[in-house]
């Protein structure tokens, strides 16, 4: 081995990857098979293609590549060795989710309160912890060896109950499975590489390139590699001029002999963890040289100095006032500030476009915000351009891993129908016979509008058998489909209805339904075998989990496994554009890098706290600090910057509110003294869809020929005719009715329902006893059928309303008032149409006078409205009664009454009486003439729109036109205005 040792370093402003490839063709490619016998160690996979692409482009003809080895393989060993060693293998690693099963188990045994899907995801951050306590060789028995101050000592003894099943329970697993932990299995693997090195060097060249972890197996490795004679370290964007105050101002710093305690680094700087590497390799910063290798992807020298720059730790930024311009330049890049995600989206997308017109001209977006790059491939799709997102997206969000979680959604919400309806509408659902099965969910979509039925398939199956009233027609069309939907979720209701259970049991029973319902489509592709995979894993490692799970765990559980699993798309998309997460772009080179989502919070992210160990706790084991993340964002940053052209994005807000840009970008700001701003990219993003002239839609007035028009209105679509003319034509013209939400609230006309269903039923049935009618509410109450809603708030208002009916009714009684029918219905023919009406109940009076009685759940309508010609129901009712259109039932009407349930304004109880013909009123309407007044109404009103061709105006008189339903089929907002 040589003791001099070979350090390169490639500045930002130079194409790392293709800089790298030159200079090692140029060093080893005169015998292609000296190139071939060479070994080169990168950080990850994507780092590996990308140096495969610079290979390609720099060769120029055919190349026999050297091996391109990731330091994170598991067989590291045998990727790096010619010929097999002899020595005692080194474990197998457990496998991440059998371990993640086993601490959960641990974890569960401690505290019996956590169910299996918390005790699942606290494994998780567990196993995180331990991760970086083996990573950075850390040995947790030191954990029982700190002395924390009194202001941590709480806070530990807590904490120290939970880690003591790393401490002492955790081993023993491991001991008992005969493997070790991933890390632990890396760092052997890498000190054996280092170890047979040392021995004996490979016989061809070595070269880690881009490698920037400081864990100390990984220092060590590099400290060999340096050190062979055919070997070399590079390291990207190592900062050599930065003033050595500066350079060791970062740390990490040495206790203070007096106190023992350190000052704090600064791990937020971009070369901090350099710094780090380098002390653990025992290098100084000067034993580096550049790597003198130029590319046709460089970006100006001058670049590498504003970068420089404008990562100077904070108390050193008044410098940048008196720099030279040279080190203060950016030229290249240029920023774009939108106001929205869905702008930055845009904008982005026709950046990557542009990129395209120019021939071999390369883009890339970098960004961390997985939902911009998401709008951005989309956008793109729009031109036909498939660009791969090489992060991936989380399981969780491809269609397989939805199905999953709609699926154990439903059955732990016992098929409520919200959940119910999202998994059988599912596009995996059915995919051979899609049409029917489509038609079959939209009609019970439409039978389950409104409260939610009872619990279970069960409850499902009384709510479509109930075929009574008006949506009995739905019901029947949607119960002939159930049956063939039924079966296949019966299985997995039944599993879930046995309670807690093992775990492997509820996992079979989803992939099963799973299956029933998707086939073997719901299995293939990449997303699909990730899907299969997890839960194939989780069955087989679930022994190892909680004895019992609760079937409403599975769900949450699933989501946090699958939230872990990244799915990346096959390779196919566009060769010249690229979507890239910051780990993936590390040593990506484009002519154009765009480098998208510049907010705080998302470029830099917001450290992720550590359930386990307090910052404290973490410094004194020497682990990373949580800011560290933001140093190597930084980092990314820098090497980002380094483009030829780059191009920098943010937006303004986010989908709930302001944001605030990334201190990256403010920096950038401040020392350049503003960026270049990215205009003409602006202006066509908001080009591409402005519709040019605007042309707001006049107010509707739709004037059919009068023998089209209705000939049959009901009294409660008179008000609606009058006030709002556009929605009745909707209505009964266009029969546009509006659907009750699905899984609705009991709404005020549901209330109604009930109540006057149990009111006819206890007069036709109990034939008016006092003493039966509280019975029959609380029996309508204790309904399965009922919401549940109802029976928590409404119950005590309507017992009190419907014993003030009882008693009402037997006041009256004694005073000679008789009730003589109840929901009924009538029609007669008057002013050219025919006018049809329900009355809730009719009463003879004393004198042999009538009175019409309407119940209402709410508040009965004022004497205003009437006098304006509105809330006339009463009065028509009284007019088909006096002209023989209700069967048996003759007379005058007399007495016009609306029965609230609500509460009494004078009394402060539940229930009174209201009338507009009341003579306590200020101004009443007289009895004798309301018929009258009613009928003059309304024959001006058919006069004008049913037997005439008076327009249907929308909005005519607002203010008794409350409902909204059509508002946006007329387009209100556009000439309505604001007043």
């Amino acid at each position: 081995m040589s003791h001099a040792l070979h350090l390169y370093t490639i500045p930002p402003h130079r194409a790392f990857a293709d800089a790298l490839a030159i200079g090692l063709i140029r060093r080893f490619g005169a015998d292609p098979l000296r190139l071939a016998r060479g070994v080169v160690l990168l950080p990850n996979n994507r780092a590996k293609r990308a140096m495969q692409d610079a290979f390609v482009r720099e060769s120029g003809g055919g190349l026999l590549l050297p091996r391109l080895v990731a330091i994170g393989d598991p067989e590291l060993d045998e990727a790096v060795f010619e010929t097999v060693d002899d020595a005692e293998p080194v474990p197998p690693a457990v496998d991440p989710l059998q371990r993640r099963m086993i601490l959960a188990r641990l974890l569960q045994g401690h505290d019996a309160r956590l169910d299996a899907a918390e005790a699942v995801r606290l494994a998780g951050d567990l196993g995180a912890t331990l991760d970086q306590l083996l990573v950075e060789e850390v040995a947790p028995k030191r954990l029982r060896d700190l002395e924390l101050g009194p202001e941590l000592s709480a806070h530990w003894e807590r904490s120290l109950a939970l880690f003591e099943i790393v401490l002492t329970r955790w081993p023993e697993e491991l001991g008992a499975l005969g493997r070790v932990d991933l890390p632990e299995r890396r760092r052997r693997l890498l000190d054996r590489v280092s170890a047979r090195w040392t021995a004996a060097a490979p016989s061809g060249f070595v070269c880690a390139a881009g490698i920037t972890t400081a864990a100390p197996a990984i220092a060590r490795l590099l400290r060999v590699v340096a050190g062979l004679s055919e070997g070399m370290v590079v390291l990207p964007a190592l900062a050599t001029a930065m003033g050595d105050d500066e350079w060791e101002s970062l740390g990490p710093h040495k206790p203070d002999p007096t106190t023992g305690r350190r000052r704090r680094a600064l791990e937020t700087h971009p070369q901090f963890h350099l710094k780090l590497l380098l002390d653990r390799m025992g290098v100084a910063r000067g034993e580096f040289q550049q790597w003198r290798v130029a590319s046709e992807l460089d970006a100006p020298p001058a670049r590498s100095k504003a970068i420089a720059s404008a990562m100077q730790p904070p108390e050193l930024t008044h410098r940048w006032t008196d720099l030279p311009a040279g080190e203060r330049r950016l030229d290249g890049v240029r920023a774009l500030e939108l106001a929205t995600p869905a702008e930055e989206a845009q904008a982005i997308a026709l950046a990557l476009r542009e990129a395209l017109e120019t021939p071999a001209r390369t883009a890339a977006l970098v960004t961390p915000d997985r939902a911009l790059a998401r709008r951005v491939a989309a956008h793109c799709a729009r031109w036909n351009i498939a660009v791969d997102d090489s992060a991936g997206q989380p399981l969780s969000l491809t269609p397989p891993g939805t199905l999953l979680l709609a699926l154990a959604d439903a059955a732990a919400q016992a098929f409520a129908p919200m959940p119910l309806l999202t998994l059988l509408k599912h596009p995996l659902v059915q995919p051979n016979d899609r049409a029917v099965w489509l038609d079959g969910a939209r009609a019970l979509d439409l039978a389950l509008r409104g409260p939610r039925p009872a619990p279970g398939l069960g409850g499902i199956d009384a709510h479509l058998a109930d075929q009574s009233g008006r949506e009995g027609a739905l019901r029947r069309t949607a119960a002939g489909w159930w049956e063939t939907a039924r079966p296949l979720l019966a299985p997995l209701e039944a599993v879930f209805a046995r309670g807690a259970q093992p775990l492997a049991g509820l996992v079979a029973a989803l992939r099963e339904a799973a299956q029933a319902l998707g086939g073997d489509m719901l299995w293939s592709r990449e997303d699909g075998r990730a899907a299969a995979l997890l839960l194939d894993d989780l069955e087989r490692e679930a022994a190892h989990g909680p004895a019992l799970a609760e079937p409403d765990s599975l769900a949450p559980m699933l989501r946090t496994l699958m939230d872990e699993v990244a799915v990346r798309p096959p390779q196919g998309g566009h060769p010249r554009l690229a979507i890239l997460g910051l780990i993936e772009a590390r040593l990506h080179s484009a002519d154009l890098m765009i480098l998208g989502g510049l907010n705080e919070g998302i470029w830099p992210g917001l450290p992720a706290p550590d359930p386990w160990l307090a910052p404290r706790i973490r410094a004194e084991l020497g682990l990373p600090g949580l800011e560290r993340r933001i140093g190597v964002s930084a980092h990314d940053l820098a090497i980002g910057l380094g483009a030829k052209d780059v191009l920098l994005t943010r937006a303004r807000r986010d989908a709930s509110a302001p944001t605030i840009a990334s201190r990256f970008w403010l920096r950038l700001e401040a020392l350049s003294g503003g960026l270049e701003r990215a205009d003409d990219l602006a202006a066509w993003m908001a080009a591409i869809d402005a519709p040019g002239a605007f042309d707001p839609v006049k107010r509707p007035e739709p004037s059919p020929p009068a023998k089209d028009r209705p000939k049959v209105i009901s009294v409660t679509e008179v008000d609606r005719l009058k006030a709002d003319p556009y929605a009745f034509y909707a209505r009964r013209m266009l029969r546009l009715m509006p659907l009750d939400p699905v899984d609705a609230d009991p709404s005020a006309a549901w209330r109604g329902t009930a109540v006057h269903d149990v009111l006819q039923r206890w007069f036709e049935e109990d034939d008016c006893r006092p003493d039966l009618l509280r019975a029959r509410a609380e029996a309508m109450l204790a309904d399965t059928r009922t919401h549940p809603l109802i029976r928590a708030l409404w119950q005590p208002r309507l017992i009190e309303a419907i014993d003030w009916i009882a008693g009402e009714l037997v006041e009256q009684g004694l005073k000679g008032r008789k009730v003589l029918a109840v929901e009924r219905d009538g029609s007669i023919d008057f002013a050219g149409v025919t006018l049809r009406g329900k009355f809730d109940r009719v009463d003879r009076l004393e004198g042999g006078a009538l009175a019409i009685v309407d119940y209402k759940t709410g508040q009965p309508p004022s004497t205003r409205a009437v006098k304006a010609g509105f809330s006339l129901q009463l009065g028509l009712l009284g007019l088909i009664v006096e002209r023989g259109g209700f069967e048996g039932i003759e007379g005058a009407a007399r007495a016009f009454e609306y029965w609230s349930l609500a509460r009494n304004p004078r009394s402060g109880g539940f229930g009174y009486v209201d009338s507009p013909v009341d003579p306590k009123k200020r101004e009443p309407v007289p009895a004798e003439d309301f018929v009258s007044i009613a009928a003059e109404h309304f024959a001006a009103a058919a006069g004008e729109w049913l037997t005439a061709e008076r327009p249907f105006t929308a909005k005519l008189v607002p203010e008794y036109a409350p409902y909204a339903e059509y508002d946006q089929l007329m387009r209100r907002d556009e000439w309505y205005g604001r007043e």
